[in-house]
C-alpha cells in the first residue's frame, strides 16, 4: 500500500474521530442548556407559587380584618325618654355617629300624671319613696346582635338626682363585658351626679366612662363637642 493511501486513511480516521468529539460536545451542551432551562423554569414556577401563596395569605388576612371591622366596633345608642327630651339627644348622637338606636319602653308606660313629681301620690313619687317599686318591667330588654356592639351610649332623664329607674332594668338584664359604656342624661337643672356610677355598679362588667349632662334642648354644637371629646374614631 502506498504511503499516499495510508496517509489518506489516517486523515479520514482523524476526521471521523474529530467529528465524533464535536458531536459529543454539542450533545452535552444541548443537554446542559436544557437542564439549565428546566431549572430556571422550575425556579420561576416555584417563585410564582410562593408569590401566589403570599398573595392568598395577605388577601385572607385583609378579609379577616375587613370582617372584624364590619362585625365589631359598632355603636348603639340606648335611651329611655319620659317627655321626649332624651329621645332628641339620643337621635342626634346616633345620627352623628351612624349608630343604631334602641328605645326602652316600660311595659306600663308613664302618663303625664304619673310623671308629676310635685304630686306625692303620683307614680314616680311613690316609686321614689319606695325603692321596691322601681323594678320597672320593660317591653323588651334584648338587643339583636348585642355582641357586635363595642360602644354603648345609655341616655336617660334625671329623676331625683339619679338615672330614671326604667334604665336600671335594662342595665341589669344585659352583659356589658368588653364594651365601652357612655352614659348621658337630660335635665333642666340637675347634673349627671353619680347616676352613671350607680348604673355601672348594677351592670355586669363594661368600661364605663364619665358621662355628660345636657340641658333639655341642647344645641348641635354641644352634642358635637361632647362626641369629639370622646375620641371614639
Amino acid at each position: 500500500m502506498s504511503k499516499k493511501v495510508i496517509a489518506l486513511i489516517i486523515i479520514i480516521i482523524l476526521l471521523i474521530v474529530i467529528g465524533g468529539v464535536i458531536y459529543f460536545m454539542n450533545q452535552n451542551s444541548t443537554e446542559s442548556e436544557n437542564t439549565n432551562s428546566n431549572q430556571e423554569n422550575l425556579a420561576s414556577q416555584t417563585e410564582e407559587n410562593n408569590q401566589s401563596e403570599t398573595n392568598t395569605q395577605v388577601a385572607e388576612e385583609n378579609n379577616a380584618e375587613n370582617t372584624e371591622t364590619e362585625t365589631n366596633g359598632k355603636t348603639l345608642v340606648v335611651y329611655y325618654s319620659a317627655t321626649g327630651n332624651t329621645e332628641k339627644v339620643a337621635q342626634k348622637i346616633a345620627d352623628k355617629l351612624g349608630a343604631d338606636i334602641f328605645e326602652l319602653v316600660p311595659a306600663q308606660q308613664y302618663s303625664s300624671d304619673d310623671l308629676d313629681w310635685t304630686d306625692d301620690n303620683s307614680r314616680v313619687s311613690r316609686e321614689y319613696q319606695d325603692e321596691s317599686l322601681r323594678n320597672v318591667e320593660l317591653q323588651n330588654t334584648t338587643i339583636e346582635n348585642w355582641e357586635q356592639y363595642d360602644t354603648v351610649f345609655i341616655g336617660y332623664p334625671i329623676w331625683w338626682g339619679i338615672a330614671a329607674w326604667p334604665v336600671d332594668t335594662f342595665v341589669k338584664a344585659n352583659d356589658f363585658a368588653e364594651k365601652t359604656v357612655i352614659p348621658f342624661c337630660t335635665s333642666s337643672s340637675s347634673g349627671l351626679g353619680q347616676s352613671g356610677e350607680l348604673l355601672a355598679e348594677e351592670a355586669n362588667g363594661g368600661n364605663w366612662l364619665e358621662g355628660k349632662r345636657f340641658r333639655s334642648n341642647p344645641s348641635d354644637s354641644d352634642i358635637n363637642d361632647f362626641l369629639e371629646s370622646l375620641n371614639l374614631n
